[in-house]
Parts: structure tokens; C-alpha cells; sequence
């Protein structure tokens, strides 16, 4: 009995010193991030005896030195523009500034929270999500190279090109699946927003792919407790995982390099006093 509860004594201080170290973590100051993903995921958890989904938000930036580093996570009981609204603000109260970009997929009440929060940063909607979104305009019995195709476009140099591929396309299927043209062309240019930016990072910025294999990770070291038996125990375990993956970006090689974005931003400069 006396072992039993030294076991249970130690456990629980091990717990609380974990949750003191996250808690200092999710309070620490932020600064300048450069660039910003925002996205969500689903974790089981057990509340009065009902298993309901909890939505994990979580954000991911990049700083002027080129490196990752895990900004947040929160839980919600589900993705809305108040549960956003209030993550992107706690990310500013700790002092998140100079977001220039941010990628996300196009849920209303994120998209909310980015332009209200984040007015002066351009927004990229991440084009995979936008490329499944597809799928939802095209009948059940389709040619699978219509959206194979629509997915070349963001491979292009710059916009003109891409702009120039996306009217061929259009010409090319507009006769067979109007619908879906019609629903490319309204809302294409949202995933536009990274031909803006150097060349090196278009393939890191077109997308949330980045933040969306940090998930995979999370998920495959979650998927072994199923369903969480409260919210606390969801959250010290995710966020255990993000400080150690933050950790290890913030130690490692840098991500992107930064000097282009500063080279880029004064070429785009020198171009608009000339003209």
C-alpha cells in the first residue's frame, strides 16, 4: 500500500511539474513571425460518459531566421469563428506581430479571424484542400485529368503564367463540366497568393502540407489512447508533443531562407518607384 501510493504520489507531481512547463510554454512571448499556418484536427474525448469530437487548433510560424516553431494549441469544442477569433488573439496578446502570409484552408470562421486579426497579411487558401473541394463540382463519372490538370497550374513560375494556364483549362473543360469552371474561376485567385512571394518558398507556402504532416505525427502518437478521458489529459498530451517537435525545429536546420523574402520585397520595391 505504501509503495502504491508513492507511486501515485510521484506520478502525480510528474504530471504537475509537466503541466507547469506547459503552461509556461503556452504564456511564452512570441514576436515577429513572418509567416503563419493555422489549422485544425479532431481528437476523441470522453465528457460525462459521452465521446464527442475535440477540435485541436494549432498554429505554426516562421520567423525572419527561417525557422518552424509551433505558436500555439488550443482545444475547442469545435472549429467556429469564435473558438479562431479567440486562438489568433491569444497569439497576439503574447505578442505575434509582422505576419506578412498566412495559409489555410477556407473554413468561414478562420477565414474570419484572419482578416479581422491579421488585416495587413496577404491569406493563401492551401490549393490541396481547394483541389478536393473540386471533387464536389464534378459528377460521380468524371475524367480524372480535369482536376490533374487544374493541380499543373501551381507549378508555374509566376501568376502570369499560371493565369495563362488557368484560361486554356477553362477553354479546355468549360464544354463538359461547367460547373466546375464556374466554381474555378470564382474562387481560383484565393490560391493565388504565393506566386507573390520568392520562387524557393512557393512550394512550402501553397499549402498547409507542412502543418498537415505535423498533424500525422501527432495523430500517430495519439491514436494509441483512442479516446482521452477529459479534455486536460488531451490537451498536456498534444501539447507535450508540440514543445518536443517545437524543440527540435527551433534547434535544428533552418527551414526556409529568409534572405530571398528580403531580396524579393526590395526588387518588388525598386520596381514600383520605376513605374
Amino acid at each position: 500500500m505504501v509503495q502504491g501510493s508513492q507511486h501515485n504520489g510521484l506520478a502525480t507531481q510528474a504530471a504537475r511539474e509537466l503541466d507547469e512547463k506547459l503552461e509556461q510554454w503556452r504564456n511564452s512571448p512570441l514576436g515577429e513571425i513572418v509567416y503563419l499556418y493555422l489549422d485544425a484536427r479532431y481528437e476523441k474525448v470522453r465528457d460525462n460518459g459521452v465521446v464527442s469530437s475535440r477540435a485541436v487548433l494549432i498554429a505554426v510560424g516562421i520567423n525572419w531566421d527561417g525557422r518552424r516553431c509551433i505558436l500555439g494549441v488550443e482545444l475547442a469544442n469545435r472549429e467556429s469563428g469564435t473558438s479562431w477569433r479567440d486562438f489568433v488573439l491569444q497569439l497576439k496578446q503574447r505578442g505575434l506581430a509582422g505576419v506578412e502570409f498566412v495559409v489555410s484552408d477556407d473554413h468561414a470562421g478562420l477565414k474570419q479571424a484572419i482578416f479581422e486579426l491579421l488585416p495587413e497579411a496577404a491569406w493563401q487558401r492551401c490549393y490541396v484542400h481547394f483541389l478536393r473541394n473540386a471533387v464536389d463540382h464534378l459528377p460521380r463519372k468524371r475524367d480524372d485529368d480535369c482536376r490533374t490538370e487544374l493541380g499543373w497550374i501551381y507549378d508555374r513560375r509566376d501568376l502570369e503564367e499560371a493565369r495563362g494556364d488557368l484560361a486554356a483549362w477553362l477553354n479546355k473543360w468549360q464544354g463538359k463540366y461547367p460547373k466546375l469552371c464556374d466554381w474555378v474561376e470564382d474562387n481560383i485567385e484565393e490560391t493565388f497568393a504565393f506566386y507573390r512571394l520568392p520562387r524557393a518558398h512557393h512550394k512550402h507556402m501553397k499549402s498547409t502540407n507542412m502543418l498537415e504532416r505535423l498533424n500525422q505525427e501527432i495523430k500517430r502518437r495519439t491514436h494509441i489512447v483512442r479516446i482521452f478521458p477529459n479534455d486536460a489529459s488531451c490537451l498536456r498530451l498534444v501539447r507535450a508533443l508540440a514543445v518536443e517537435i517545437h524543440e527540435g525545429w527551433i534547434e535544428g536546420t533552418r527551414y526556409l531562407n529568409m534572405e530571398l523574402l528580403r531580396e524579393h520585397k526590395k526588387e518588388l520595391l525598386k520596381h514600383e518607384l520605376l513605374t
